[in-house]
Parts: C-alpha cells; structure tokens; sequence
C-alpha cells in the first residue's frame, strides 16, 4: 500500500512539474522524457511493474498511439492524462522514437519454459511469433503479469476501449485462459 502510495505521489509531483513547464521551454527531447523516467524508470524498469508498463524497446507507434490516446481522451490516466495534453504534437513522435530505441529491460525468466496456452494463436498475427509486437502493436513479451493481466482484463470489461478488437478479442477467453496468457508472456 505505502510503495503504491508513494509511487503515485511521485508521479503526480512529476506530472505537476511537467504542467507547469510550457512545452516549447523543456528543450530537446532528451530533457522531455526525464519526467518519463519518474515512473517508468531511468534505466527501462518501472517503479511499480505491475500498474506501469515497461516503454524501453517498446513498439514506437504503439507508443505514439497511447500518448495520442492520453491528449485526445481516448484513454484516461490520472498522471498521462495531464502529462501527455501538456506534451506539443510534434514531440510525440521522437519520444516514442526515443523509447523505442532503447533496449528492452532484462527480467528473469523461468528455468523451465511455460507452455503456451491454447488459443494464444490468434494473438500472433499482430503480436508475432515471440510476442515482440509489430509495426502497430505492442511488444508484450516479458510485461509484468500483474500489468499484463489488468490490460487484458480491463480489455475484456470494456474498461479500455482505445483498441478496437481487443474488447472483442479479450471477450472470448474466460479469466482461466486470461490468467495463462498473462503468465506464459510475462515469462518470456
């Protein structure tokens, strides 16, 4: 409770600092996404992995979706909310060439391989074969399970709309089948 607390805490007085500054007067890009690394962490790993996702080495126009998703009010987030409309549009395309272009954070991995679990299939053709997202997609292999599985499941209740198929797609697992997929690709 207190780490969830005082990472909230944080984000906000990041995301305050960051209000106040006009855009144009933060600098170059490199000076734009310090306050990114509050919550997302200096070096790729997130202070709470399991409600922030890891945005090192992450698919870049996946990340430039969710940031225009945060300005626009597609999706709502108490601390991108106010970050991203803050942010100029022409920045949000090298931040998220910035982003993606770092490596993807080292975690461990299970000795012995998880099984994939049945029905995953479908999730590959936009996923790909290792689960390192493509072009529009985003990379989920080796998310936190925690965060995987309240994407998925916020996905499957409809909380989280900015994606059109996956409410649908989410739909048609039950929380069993959900639970494997978060486990199987938080372990890759």
């Amino acid at each position: 409770m207190f780490v969830r607390s005082f990472s909230t805490t944080i984000a906000a007085a990041a995301a305050l600092a960051v209000a106040g500054v006009p855009a144009q007067a933060q600098g170059d890009i490199e000076a734009k996404v310090q306050v990114c690394s509050v919550c997302h962490g200096a070096n790729g790993q997130p202070i709470d992995a399991k409600t922030i996702p890891n945005i090192w080495g992450q698919q870049p126009y996946y990340i430039l979706k969710q940031l225009v998703n945060y300005r626009n009010g597609m999706r709502e987030h108490a601390i991108m909310t106010p970050i991203a409309k803050n942010l100029q549009q022409a920045d949000l395309r090298p931040i998220a060439a910035y982003f993606a272009a770092k490596p993807w954070p080292p975690h461990a991995t299970p000795t012995t391989p998880l099984p994939q679990p049945a029905g995953m299939a479908m999730c590959v053709p936009c996923h790909q074969q290792k689960f390192e997202g493509g072009p529009s997609w985003p990379r989920l292999a080796g998310l936190n399970y925690d965060y995987l599985l309240a994407a998925m499941r916020s996905f499957a209740k409809e909380e989280r709309t900015n994606n059109g198929d996956m409410p649908k797609i989410m739909q048609m697992y039950s929380d069993a089948e959900i639970d494997a997929m978060a486990k199987y690709l938080a372990s890759l």
